[in-house]
């Protein structure tokens, strides 16, 4: 919002796994005018229970929810690009199977020529270098440090 100027109309696409951030995600975004899309390796989808209330979010808010495992489908005009880290806390131990899942998976600028002229992109951090190459995580169109300021004025 403080970068775009308002968040009604935006879209919004979620490349990665589908966890806690995601689903936080997936039950406000619609509420707040926002299309979502999302993609995620098979296996590795968001939780059925908050898929079904964002289904019926997005119907009663207008807004447009795509869910595919194709992440360029997914990056297709959108104006912010987000991931989070594929290994939480607790998964370490399946780290390699989960590299291996998400290969495919990590935002590049290749995946942003997909996305809208205006595209930004947001982490919630820490970030790995497999999910978000450095060349889109340090451009001038990463907000990933000011959503880090913005989350402190939260807590």
């Amino acid at each position: 919002q403080e970068h775009y100027g308002g968040l009604n109309g935006l879209t919004v696409t979620w490349i990665g796994d589908g966890n806690n951030v995601l689903h936080s995600i997936m039950t406000s975004a619609a509420k707040l005018g926002m299309h979502l899309r999302i993609a995620t390796p098979k296996g590795f989808e968001p939780d059925l229970s908050i898929t079904k209330i964002t289904e019926q979010y997005s119907k009663e808010y207008g807004t447009k929810l795509l869910l595919t495992t194709d992440p360029l489908e997914a990056a297709d005009g959108a104006n912010v690009l987000v991931t989070d880290t594929w290994i939480s806390m607790g998964q370490e131990e399946e780290k390699k199977d989960r590299l291996k899942a998400f290969q495919g998976y990590q935002i590049t600028m290749q995946t942003a020529k997909s996305a809208a002229s205006n595209w930004t992109f947001l982490h919630c951090l820490p970030r790995k270098p497999e999910e978000v190459e450095d060349e889109v995580f340090y451009s001038p169109r990463s907000l990933v440090f000011q959503e880090a300021e913005n989350r402190k004025w939260t807590i």
